[in-house]
């Protein structure tokens, strides 16, 4: 029964469509522009649906608002916090950190050269892959710079310093490097060689953590990934300094510098690094001089890392 009332139906449709178009008033058939799909198609085709609102429907005006941009630092500001924190703290301090993703950045007591203890590995290790890719090294090779950086092994940083040619080789790499105050000194001191007393500068420190993270280094990419997996991974112990300034979730790799000055007895307390987190990459550099023993240099360098990273941003919980 169904099946004949649609036969029927069909025919009765095909003879009144006959005599129309004898007629001339069949309609002629609508524009497409024009044709409004009815309900059942919109449930049967939900993607083309939602791809035809993507190109017609204007998108929400919440969407199309501009990120707003990082407000600029307030350097007077934070050299003040620092100046009040140092106050009855020994010295000399310089520091500076720079968010890689937007330029901003800040220095304090930009022209003081300070030395770089154990943070001069970092560079030896540079050097030494600037002359021989990581997947070319001996394993002996490899596992020295693996404790040079990670466990801050002093006779592997030797052995490594020979292998890059000294003060001069290290010197000549940091130019590669586009340091300007860092100069490598030759010859021995006490038990090691010379380079735990490198002078450099806050600024020279930011630069060689840059050639870590810049498409631009003079550094293979693979090259630049193994150093950042060593500073990634120091020991628990030797993981203060500029952490202190990282939030929940953030990266860090560091390398810090401890020595005790021969003449003075006093200490030089150093950290550098990067942290990444939040869309954001900060290179970040602070060292010390004159410090009673290694506590009170290591306070005073989380603590002026920390005081510079609250301009830069908040951490949420």
């Amino acid at each position: 029964m169904v099946g004949g009332r649609g036969v029927g139906g069909f025919f009765r449709v095909a003879l009144t469509g006959f005599l129309l178009l004898l007629l001339g008033v069949w309609p002629a058939p609508p524009q497409r522009e024009s044709v409004q799909r009815p309900a059942a198609f919109h449930q049967q085709a939900p993607v083309l649906v939602q791809r035809q609102a993507l190109v017609e429907v204007p998108a929400p005006v919440k969407h199309r608002k501009k990120l707003k941009p990082d407000p600029p630092i307030a350097a007077k500001k934070i050299t003040k916090r620092l100046d009040r924190y140092l106050a009855g703290r020994p010295g000399p301090v310089t520091a500076m950190v720079e968010d890689l993703t937007t330029g901003r950045l800040y220095r304090y007591h930009r022209n003081e050269h300070l030395i770089t203890a154990s943070t001069a590995k970092v560079q030896i290790l540079m050097t030494l892959l600037l002359k021989t890719p990581w997947h070319k090294l001996s394993k002996a090779t490899r596992h020295d710079a693996d404790v040079m950086i990670r466990y801050s092994d002093n006779h592997a940083a030797d052995r490594l310093w020979l292998r890059i040619g000294g003060a001069a080789g290290f010197t000549k790499a940091g130019k590669k490097f586009g340091l300007r105050h860092t100069q490598g000194v030759p010859g021995d001191c006490v038990d090691l060689y010379c380079w735990g007393i490198t002078s450099t500068s806050a600024e020279d420190q930011v630069r060689l953590m840059k050639a870590l993270v810049s498409a631009k280094s003079p550094l293979r990419a693979k090259d630049r990934a193994q150093v950042l997996r060593l500073m990634g991974k120091v020991i628990d112990g030797q993981n203060w300094g500029v952490s202190a300034a990282k939030c929940k979730g953030d990266h860090v790799a560091l390398k810090n510098g401890w020595l005790k000055r021969v003449s003075t007895k006093r200490w030089a307390i150093v950290s550098v690094g990067l942290i990444h987190g939040h869309g954001h990459d900060y290179a970040l550099a602070v060292l010390t001089e004159n410090n009673a023993d290694t506590g009170q240099g290591i306070a005073t360098v989380q603590g002026v890392a920390e005081r510079i990273m609250k301009s830069f941003r908040s951490c949420h919980a």
